[in-house]
């Protein structure tokens, strides 16, 4: 009879609890619908991609509670303008490279991709453990925003020439659709850097108006719109300007913070995963599509040893003489360098002795 009255008296309790844990929990979990403003279309479906992860992640992590409404590029900011949006308060948030602001200020490289920088997986180890992370959010003050790593295009390609690129002269007089801190190097070495919308760019090369244009990677290039390698075959790497194009989700400071702490952190996890699952699909649809446009047409073409080298030594003479001028890139610039000398002691000891292996393996076998 004891035991009986013991669990009766226990079920009482657990019933109670429940009554009044039920209403308690509801009024943790309020309905929050952010308007999340993209600096991409729906085409590049890898990037885009991304930020369709991101809210189906958050919204999966919060039983529907938290909700993130994407538009795409143009609908809410054009796409170099998603940080202003979130700043001025018409987006909550923003899936963006947030080199994209590099006018405002040159610091803002570090967050997304510098010439002769970092592969991706060097870059998010400086940004989430190296003090990168925290260095951005300080960047960002100004603009009453934080930032969350949020996807990552790994390795990219340095773009189409109509002509081949035989040494560091050839570089004299180029019209080149690449913009920021490369155009800025390639300017420096002779050649001249143009703004041009995508929709002209196939008949500007077509014409000799224009004679190399930069993208982003196979998989991307692919799907341009036009076959490219038609009237630019030669297809260079390495992209020394952009060893991984890392995107981050910007947040509105105030939104974040009053935001429930078990609201924060569902947004860093969705974060999370759509920054790891985005570098997997690249990682994984490059490959063949590297194949299908050197079946197409596309020479793939390494740069000469003089002109990299021409390109690193200028790189890092405008580092110096940006860090000169500008206090907070001399901050973040001294924080990412210092990171990056470490990690290629390391690669150089590990990662590249068993990847060159295994690339000489390759070939052995073919």
């Amino acid at each position: 009879m004891e035991y009986g009255r013991r669990g009766f008296l226990t079920g009482l309790g657990v019933a109670a609890a429940a009554g009044v844990a039920a209403p308690a929990l509801a009024q943790t979990t309020p309905d929050v619908e952010w308007r999340l403003t993209s600096s991409f279309n729906p085409s590049l479906d890898l990037i885009y991609g991304a930020g369709q992860t991101m809210a189906k992640a958050l919204s999966d992590l919060t039983d529907g509670h938290f909700k993130l409404k994407l538009s795409p590029a143009g609908e809410i900011a054009p796409a170099g303008q998603a940080l202003d949006a979130v700043s001025s308060g018409k987006a909550d948030a923003a899936h963006t490279a947030l080199d994209y602001a590099w006018s405002q200020d040159p610091s803002f490289i570090f967050a997304t991709s510098t010439p002769f920088g970092m592969n991706a997986r060097q870059h998010s180890a400086w940004l989430k453990e190296g003090g990168g992370g925290a260095l951005i959010d300080e960047l960002l003050v100004d603009h009453k925003a934080l930032a969350l790593p949020a996807g990552n295009t790994g390795g990219q390609m340095a773009g189409w020439y109509r002509k081949e690129v035989r040494s560091l002269q050839d570089l004299q007089g180029l019209k080149m659709r690449v913009g920021g801190f490369a155009g800025k190097v390639f300017q420096t070495l002779g050649a001249s850097p143009v703004a041009m919308p995508r929709e002209s760019v196939y008949n500007a090369l077509q014409s000799g108006s224009l004679d190399m244009f930069d993208w982003l990677g196979p998989y991307d290039d692919e799907k341009f719109g036009q076959p490219i390698a038609k009237v630019a075959p030669n297809y260079y790497y390495p992209g020394w300007w952009k060893g991984g194009m890392q995107l981050h989700l910007v947040v509105a400071r105030d939104k974040y913070d009053a935001l429930p702490k078990s609201y924060q952190s569902a947004l860093r996890a969705a974060a999370a995963i759509a920054d790891a699952q985005m570098l997997a699909r690249y990682d994984a649809a490059n490959p063949a599509a590297v194949k299908r446009l050197v079946v197409g047409g596309a020479s793939l073409r390494l740069f000469p040893q003089d002109v990299l080298e021409a390109c690193y030594k200028t790189s890092s003479d405008l580092y110096d003489q940006l860090s000169a001028e500008n206090p907070r890139f001399k901050k973040l610039a001294d924080s990412f360098l210092s990171f990056r000398a470490d990690q290629y002691l390391w690669w150089q000891v590990e990662e590249y002795s068993f990847d060159n292996f295994m690339i000489r393996q390759r070939h052995a076998k073919t």
